[in-house]
C-alpha cells in the first residue's frame, strides 16, 4: 500500500475525493523514524476528504492510532492514544520559496506543500503524531520518577537512600549551624 495520494485522480471525481486507509504500524518503523520521540504501535487509521480549491487543495480529516512514548520522570515506556483532527491547505512546492521571505501569518500554520501532483500521506500523519505529543510525557500523573541517588523507580517501590539530599558544597555552613544548635 502506498503512502502517496495522486491529486490527478480528483479530476475524475469532480474535484473531490474521500479516502479511508489503514496502515500497519510497520510502515512507520523506518530508519528515519527510529530517532523520534515516539513509536507507532498500532495500525494507523486515516480518514480524509480532499477538495480542489484553485491551485490549492483543502484536506480535512483525522488520524487514529496508539503511540509508544517514554515517561519524562521514570523513563518507562507507555502507550497513549492519538485521535487527531486536521484541516490543511496544500499549495504547490514552488510557492514555498515565495512564502519563506514573508512574515509567518496565521494561515501558514495550516499550509502544507505538495510536489509532482501527489500528497505525501506519511508526512501528513507524522506531522499529526508530533502535534499530538504531550509537552512532558508522563505514564501517569502520580508517577514519582527515579531516585536521584540510586535510580530506583519510586513508583514501583522504595529504595534505601536517605530521603534528603545535602549539597556537599554547603557542608561547611551546615557545620556552623550544627555548632549553633549545640550552644
Amino acid at each position: 500500500m502506498t503512502m502517496q495520494f495522486d491529486l490527478r485522480q480528483l479530476s475524475r471525481n469532480s474535484g473531490e475525493d474521500h479516502l479511508e486507509r489503514t496502515f500497519d504500524a510497520s510502515y512507520f518503523q523506518t530508519p528515519e523514524t527510529r530517532d523520534e520521540d515516539y513509536a507507532v504501535v498500532a495500525p494507523v487509521h486515516l480518514v480524509m476528504d480532499v477538495r480542489k480549491d484553485g491551485a490549492a487543495y483543502r484536506v480535512t480529516g483525522h488520524v487514529r492510532t496508539r503511540l509508544q512514548l517514554e515517561c519524562g520522570r521514570c523513563l518507562e515506556g507507555f502507550e497513549t492514544p492519538v485521535d487527531s483532527a486536521f484541516e490543511l491547505r496544500y499549495v504547490p512546492e514552488s510557492a514555498r520559496a515565495e512564502s519563506e521571505e514573508a512574515e509567518v501569518a496565521e494561515d501558514d500554520l495550516t499550509t502544507a506543500y505538495y510536489r509532482d501532483e501527489t500528497l505525501d500521506l506519511g508526512e501528513l500523519m507524522h506531522e499529526q503524531f508530533v502535534l499530538a505529543l504531550p509537552m512532558k510525557p508522563l505514564c501517569s500523573e502520580a508517577c514519582q520518577g527515579l531516585c536521584p541517588t540510586c535510580g530506583t523507580n519510586l513508583s514501583k517501590g522504595a529504595c534505601g537512600c536517605p530521603p534528603e539530599w545535602k549539597d556537599p558544597r554547603l557542608g561547611a555552613l551546615q557545620g556552623i549551624l550544627d555548632r549553633q544548635k549545640e550552644s
